[in-house]
């Protein structure tokens, strides 16, 4: 089965798929993405992300090329092909090819990029047990909204987690506790769910909406501020949710440990409840 390549509006096998040097997503990071996997081969939450991808190229004065529509069938036709258990699809829209200038020119024609590997979930064992992560100082741009495919800071941060073999880096902006390098944290503290607000600081995941509905749905009381690195330590319990980790118990942090040390009574229910939301 074939690792799927989509460049514009063509489809090859990824091997053989090529961009110019001179495009601006390789010379700037001038472009946006987004990543969606499958459940039992049919893409989750399609929609919410084709809107945030709207969302980010329209903040970029990025053209969009596709209609949702358009998007959908291309998503579905690269799926289809690859023919997984379970894919990744990575969307991205550049601004296209042009001479070397930090100024861009009104026309610029975008490039427009999918990939179709296969998915492998987390094992069921580490969602039972928990993982361990560590903090570490904020250093992105100031709209952290927007899903740019400038990731320098979180690729700083993620080779710190790989060096120190914990899971996930906690970003923390002038002691406030803002996401993680690949996920949404949330904290539980006296039976509320809290994470922070939408806004320029975090990027608002999909499956963040998603797991906050499910807590209100519960009857957990949810809240959308700031917490303090101070609260994170001493929290009943701390979750992340991401398109892959889903909602993934942190039993650990910088050493100290979380709770009980085991994933929590909420945690496991938001954890469960989203499992019979794909299933």
């Amino acid at each position: 089965m074939p690792n799927v390549a989509f460049v514009n509006g063509v489809f090859v096998p990824l091997a053989e798929a090529r961009v110019s040097i001179e495009d601006r997503g390789f010379q700037f990071g001038d472009g946006v993405y987004e990543v969606i996997r499958t459940y039992k081969g049919r893409p989750f939450s399609l929609d919410a992300h084709l809107a945030r991808l709207d969302r980010s190229a329209t903040a970029l004065d990025l053209t969009q090329p596709y209609s949702r529509v358009d998007w959908t069938r291309h998503v579905l036709e690269g799926i289809e092909r690859a023919a997984y258990p379970e894919s990744k699809i990575y969307l991205q829209i550049t601004r296209g090819v042009a001479p070397r200038d930090h100024a861009y020119a009104d026309d610029a024609m975008p490039t427009v990029v999918m990939t179709v590997r296969e998915f492998h979930p987390l094992d069921r064992s580490v969602q039972a047990t928990g993982v361990d992560a560590m903090t570490t100082e904020d250093i992105r741009w100031g709209r952290c909204d927007i899903k740019s495919v400038n990731l320098l800071a979180n690729v700083l941060a993620r080779q710190k987690v790989k060096r120190d073999r914990v899971f996930e880096a906690i970003l923390v902006n002038a002691g406030l506790v803002t996401e993680g390098a690949i996920s949404n944290v949330m904290v539980v503290q006296r039976g509320t769910v809290v994470t922070a607000p939408e806004g320029a600081r975090i990027l608002s995941g999909v499956t963040r909406g998603i797991v906050l509905d499910l807590a209100r749905h519960m009857g957990f009381p949810a809240q959308e501020r700031f917490v303090s690195q101070a609260e994170l330590y001493e929290a009943d319990e701390v979750f992340l949710t991401g398109t892959t980790v889903e909602v993934l118990a942190v039993v650990r942090i910088d050493g100290k440990v979380i709770g009980d040390g085991r994933p929590g009574l909420i945690t496991q229910r938001l954890a469960a409840g989203l499992t019979s939301l794909v299933g």
